[in-house]
Formats: structure tokens, C-alpha cells, sequence
């Protein structure tokens, strides 16, 4: 009996067991690629394969589904890849060692250029596939912790702005690494909790604000607040850490727009009025506007009388009600005035002209 006319192409043969294992799917490309590296151009342990050619041999898939199957077999560590996506490149470069490993640094200045095309930075909206959550769950991790990992994830490699080859690839090491924390402490970190009297940010927490710009001192100052704020709510989060940092960077943003530099030195107008930014400020620092408000008359004759130029009124502003605020229940010194200045001080104590740095990290309104 003759053979069917249909059945002309080479067998693609799997061993079921390896189709278990990894995935029919990846078992398919895994095989074909095997075929390939016969054949292929070699470089050492790496072989290549024309985009084309691997949709000829596959063509029961596009484009899309060989970048997706293709790069399960590099995260899974079943082969090593070293090209572009398949959207940006022509071709496919990879091994098939048993623990894929990424090209040394001292690469040739072609695969150099192949190493950063086919890196990626972290998209604000990324999240962790189907097939790497089904991954994590074969190491009993649950989807509901997982999921919780993200917003931290993602925040950190966002704001570090360092490319990667596979996200799905890092937050597998991340979750599976933040999953071994939980099981020795015997904490539920997938479960939302109300935030602890003695709560602190992390060391992860606190290098992403530094990599922002933001003072440490302001950091700190920020803690109590925020503590205090969410105690009060009651809330339950699962990740204080992302929330501390999205609340300290906005108000840091508010604040630096407030007491930045506002050009040339001038004196004080006897209208003139702090910005709303001012207040928003205070409020963070659990000082009341009433008081603030109560303070600007005088402010205005003394810093007008006094006929000094500053660049910035709204810091100049800001310390003083700080200053006034954390000494409104102790009496005077002996030579101080209302300002905190001493005669022939040539200054204004506390709220003498400083730098930037210096406002910063003024804390004495808090003692």
C-alpha cells in the first residue's frame, strides 16, 4: 500500500517523558532545535538558526508563540539563549547545555551588541506570566503570594533602570527567595497586616529612596508620620515597604518644589503669602495651619523691617513655624527674641540664611 502523499515532511519524535517534564510544547521546539544544532553554524558550545528556517521547521507556529516557547526553555535552564527576541532579530543563537549560563563579559563586539539588544527595561505594568506562576506553584509557592511580590518587583527595577533578559527569569529568583524567608520565619507574608507600632522600612525600601535623590534625614522623618497615619486607619496592606516608598517620593517631589532655589535674592514684599505647598508641608509634620497662619504677620514685619534679601521665602517660612512650633511651650531665654535671634547676632539663629542641604536636614523642630 502506498504511503500517504500528506506525510512527506520529517517526523518531529518526543520522549513523552521529557514532554512531562517541561512541556509538550517545549519539548517540540527543544527537539527541533536539537536537529538544528546538527547542522546549524557553530561558535564554540553556541549554535544559530535563521528565523525563517525555524517557522519553516515549526509551522504550525508563529512568530510570537517560538519567542514565547523558546524563551520558557532559557528561563526553565533547559538551553542558553543569546540573541535578540525574535521581533528584533533575524535569527536565534543558543546552546543546549544542561545549565544555560549568559555570554562572559569579554564577548567580541558583534555578540556585544547582540547581549544589549536582547535586554529589556522593566515595564510599569509588567506582570509575571500563567506559565511562571505554574512554575512557582511545582515549588509550592501559592499564585496569592506571588502576586503580592509584584508591586515591589516591579518598583525596584524601575526605579534601578537596569535591562534584563527575562523579567519572568528575576522574579522567579525573587519570589522563590522571599518564599524561603517566609517558610523560616513562619510568618504569613502573603496574608494583608496591619502595620506594626515599631515599623520600619527595609534596607530595600531605603536604597530605593537614596537611588531617588531623597534625604535620608527626610526618610527618617517620614517614619513616625506614616506610622502613625496608618495605625490610626486601621488598614491591612501586604506590602508597607512599596507604600512607604510611593508616599516618601511624592512628598519629597512636593517638598523640594517648595524650598528649591527661587532665583536672585529679594526682600520680603509686605503682601506677600506662602505657597499652599507650604502648608500641605506642615500638615505632613503634624503641625497645625492655625498656628502657621498666626505667625505670618509678625513674620512679615520682621523680615520686611529687616530689609534682607533671601531666595527662598517659603523655606524661610517653613523653618520658622518649625522653629516656633517645637518651643510654643517653653519661656524665652534671656537675650532670645520671638525669631530666635540674639542682638548683635548678625543673624536669625535657627532661621538665619542657610543652604539647602542644611534645611534639609534640620531637625530641630522635632526634639
Amino acid at each position: 500500500m502506498a504511503s500517504s502523499t500528506l506525510i512527506h515532511e520529517r517526523h518531529i519524535v518526543i520522549s513523552p517523558t521529557l514532554a512531562a517534564t517541561i512541556g509538550l510544547e517545549e519539548a517540540v521546539m527543544l527537539q527541533v532545535l536539537h536537529d538544528a544544532a546538527i547542522f546549524g553554524v557553530a561558535n564554540g558550545h553556541w549554535r544559530e538558526i535563521g528565523k525563517e528556517e525555524l517557522l519553516r521547521l515549526l509551522p504550525f507556529w508563529d512568530e510570537r508563540t517560538c519567542q514565547r516557547i523558546s524563551a520558557s526553555l532559557r528561563d526553565k535552564g533547559v538551553i542558553g539563549i543569546d540573541s535578540a527576541p525574535l521581533d528584533q532579530s533575524d535569527r536565534l543563537r543558543f546552546n543546549l547545555d544542561a545549565v544555560a549560563r549568559e555570554p562572559a563579559p569579554a564577548a567580541s563586539p558583534s555578540s556585544s551588541a547582540k547581549l544589549t539588544g536582547g535586554k529589556t527595561l522593566m515595564a510599569e505594568r509588567w506582570r509575571p506570566d500563567a506559565e511562571l506562576l505554574r512554575q512557582l506553584a511545582l515549588h509550592g509557592i501559592t499564585a496569592a503570594f506571588a502576586e503580592a511580590q509584584v508591586e515591589e518587583f516591579v518598583l525596584y527595577w524601575s526605579d534601578r533602570g537596569d535591562p534584563a533578559y527575562s523579567w519572568n527569569a528575576k522574579f522567579r529568583s525573587h519570589v522563590i527567595r522571599r518564599w524561603r524567608e517566609h517558610e523560616a520565619a513562619a510568618v504569613p507574608d502573603d496574608l494583608p497586616r496591619r502595620i506594626a507600632a515599631d515599623w520600619r522600612p527595609d534596607a530595600d525600601a531605603i536604597e530605593i529612596l537614596d537611588r531617588a535623590g531623597v534625604a535620608s534625614q527626610f526618610v527618617e522623618d517620614s517614619i513616625p508620620e506614616f506610622v502613625l497615619y496608618w495605625s490610626e486607619r486601621g488598614e491591612t496592606a501586604r506590602t508597607w515597604n512599596s507604600r512607604f516608598v510611593t508616599h516618601v517620593k511624592r512628598q519629597w517631589i512636593r517638598y523640594s518644589s517648595t524650598v528649591a532655589i527661587e532665583g536672585e535674592p529679594r526682600r520680603l514684599s509686605s503682601d506677600w503669602q506662602p505657597s499652599g505647598d507650604v502648608y500641605d508641608i506642615l500638615h505632613m509634620a503634624n503641625i497645625d495651619a492655625t498656628f502657621a497662619r498666626g505667625l505670618l504677620p509678625e513674620f512679615l514685619m520682621f523680615w520686611t523691617d529687616s530689609g534682607e534679601a533671601h531666595s527662598s521665602w517659603n523655606s524661610k517660612f517653613l523653618q520658622h513655624i518649625k522653629y516656633q512650633w517645637a518651643r510654643r511651650d517653653r519661656p524665652l531665654q534671656p537675650g532670645e527674641s520671638a525669631h530666635g535671634q540674639r542682638p548683635g547676632s548678625g543673624g536669625t539663629g535657627s532661621t538665619r540664611a542657610r543652604s539647602l542641604v542644611e534645611d534639609l536636614t534640620d531637625r530641630s523642630w522635632a526634639e
